[in-house]
């Protein structure tokens, strides 16, 4: 690789080969051939005459340009677009030298956004159904954690500060939840794809209906053939001469629901491996920090926030794009949208590869999980302290102040003068409570105050989760490995 040029880190370090592939210009001009394939072919099939009432397009042409669909001259290509500027009719020119016989029905009354913008439905369907696999492998690994530490008792906090319990699986299937709603919202997205088809340079193909001799019903049917050969349902039935960028928008507005997900998961992460709770991965020869040896930074997780922050951002491109387009198009979404889609999915192809990888490698310290528990559940016990004193004869009302006063006394215990709650000391030591210490322990066994999380877990698991993995068991089975 030279090093004398710039390389996008999304590339270089990110993104996985086989999306990167997706958005090649091998992948683009392949596709370009085959549309200009499937055009000749429904123009054949539609009876497409010359002026002497001769078929236009040969059953010879069409195979010839089949024979070189894959094997595309880009030297020939590149020439051509230094003198003519414009590579759309330098690809045209280039598949001619290759297929003289067809060359002149090559791109028959098409304009160059029937190549392009088909083509980038096309892509972008290819990468949303590769996001949609990764997504799936994230969600059923996550699934596997989840019933690992389904009945795991764990602090839950809000606002960062202690709350009532929950289990560590549960906390894992909020990750999971978000997931599944962008799941949702991409497969409902997919679903949505359509094609330009081929409209002409204002949308109106008028280009076709000189080329029909003005026959409506025949140019009806030109859009719905061309989706049908290119794997596609149907074609937008109006248009410019572009699709709406509003498309490219809405797609990218689901890449960033995913990186939303993602950041927040990565977030929780690095909050648990500040606590000593939970890790993300850590490789043997792995470096924490140039200057402080013995440190494992939350490295993937805050990678995953970072590239994020990126996909987030980049989503509002499409959006200033389609708000500014002007009547039947305007050419100042090209090189924006250039840039901005391709780098949204590459960095989304990151993400996921990154939270597959943490999720995989997860690392549970279940007693540090324990200690941290045992220090704040004799506060949040309290409640039920109190009601088995009042059940062996205590006034609550008494009680109730006690307890007041012992949790205050317990927080300065350990806040002010940095040593262990002592509040069941405490108690134990007050006879208006009638209970041993052994007794108030045994009140704090940690499940007890877990409430339904590990049959919520389970239920998720069973009754959302299960179904949808079942139904793409032939998806799952990846595994990520991370470039640096």
């Amino acid at each position: 690789m030279s090093n004398d040029k710039y390389v996008s880190p999304l590339c270089e370090r990110y993104a996985s080969k086989e999306m990167q592939y997706i958005f090649s210009p091998d992948m683009k001009f392949k596709t370009w051939r085959r549309l200009w394939i499937a055009l000749a072919e429904t123009e054949k099939e539609l009876g497409l005459k010359d002026a002497d009432g001769n078929d236009r397009i040969t059953d010879e042409q069409i195979e010839e340009l089949k024979s070189h669909v894959d094997d595309i001259n880009y030297e020939e290509a590149k020439a051509r677009e230094k003198l003519v500027r414009h590579d759309v009719m330098s690809h045209v020119y280039a598949y001619g030298l290759q297929c003289p016989k067809a060359a002149g029905i090559i791109h028959l009354g098409a304009t160059s956004c029937y190549v392009g913008d088909n083509t980038d439905v096309i892509v972008m369907t290819e990468a949303m159904k590769l996001v949609r696999k990764k997504l799936l492998n994230v969600i059923a690994e996550l699934a596997k954690f989840a019933e690992k530490y389904e009945d795991l008792p764990t602090l839950a906090f809000t606002h960062f500060q202690p709350a009532q319990p929950t289990t560590v699986g549960k906390r894992a299937t909020l990750w999971m939840q978000e997931l599944l709603l962008d799941l949702s919202d991409l497969e409902y997205m997919i679903g949505q794809q359509k094609l330009l088809g081929s409209k002409g340079t204002t949308g109106t193909q008028a280009s076709f209906l000189e080329l029909f001799n003005g026959d409506h019903e025949t140019i009806r049917k030109i859009d719905g053939m061309i989706a049908e050969k290119m794997g596609f349902k149907e074609c937008y039935p109006v248009s410019g001469q572009t699709y709406s960028r509003k498309v490219d928008s809405r797609i990218l507005n689901v890449l960033s629901g995913i990186a939303q997900s993602a950041h927040k998961f990565s977030n929780d992460i690095r909050l648990l491996q500040h606590l000593k709770q939970i890790e993300e991965p850590f490789e043997k020869n792995q470096i924490g920090s140039s200057a402080m040896a013995y440190k494992r930074n939350p490295m993937r997780s805050e990678r995953i926030a970072s590239l994020a922050n990126y996909v987030m951002a980049d989503a509002l491109n499409p959006a200033i794009t389609a708000a500014t387009q002007w009547f039947e198009r305007t050419l100042d979404d090209s090189a924006n949208k250039r840039i901005s889609i391709p780098e949204a999915f590459l960095a989304i192809d990151g993400i996921l590869d990154l939270y597959l990888n943490v999720v995989d490698g997860l690392v549970v310290y279940d007693k540090v999980i324990y200690q941290a528990f045992m220090k704040e559940i004799p506060f949040m016990a309290t409640e039920n302290i109190m009601m088995d004193a009042v059940k062996r004869g205590g006034n609550r009302q008494e009680l109730h102040e006690k307890i007041r006063e012992y949790s205050m006394e317990a927080g300065r215990q350990v806040k002010a003068l940095g040593l262990e709650n002592n509040l069941v000391d405490l108690i134990a030591a007050d006879p208006a409570f009638g209970m041993t210490k052994e007794e108030i322990t045994a009140i704090l066994e940690p499940k007890n105050f877990v409430g339904r999380a590990p049959e919520q877990t389970r239920e998720f698991l069973a009754e959302i989760v299960k179904p949808i993995l079942d139904a793409n068991k032939d998806e799952l089975g990846m595994t990520a490995e991370i470039n640096v």
